[in-house]
């Protein structure tokens, strides 16, 4: 693993559902992939190879649009460590995972 990629889709819709039903297909694409992944409320963070991370990267506009998206944003955010010293999805929140904030 060399990289770390936070994608964050915005559909552009009034509709709930619409909006769901497009980012429902991007996670089920980034899923289907079989890489290390974690969804949050704002974006999916994934991690892995950096080719294979901007491959996926390359293919979220798309899959967008075959899920009936045509109007939406894709943000990213992309974390290139060279030498394999990058810090793990779990390295960052395992400490909160139990944390109640209620």
């Amino acid at each position: 693993m060399n990289a770390s990629v936070a994608v964050q889709v915005l559909p552009m819709y009034p509709e709930k559902q619409k909006v769901l039903a497009v980012v429902d297909a991007v996670i089920a694409y980034i899923k289907s992939t079989g890489i290390n992944y974690e969804v949050s409320a704002f974006e999916t963070t994934m991690e892995g190879d950096y080719d294979q991370l901007m491959a996926i990267l390359k293919e979220i506009p798309i899959v967008t649009a075959k899920a009936g998206g045509t109007s939406q944003m894709v943000c990213a955010k992309i974390n290139y460590f060279p030498e394999d010293t990058g810090l793990t999805i779990a390295d960052k929140v395992t400490k909160w995972l139990y944390v109640n904030w209620c």
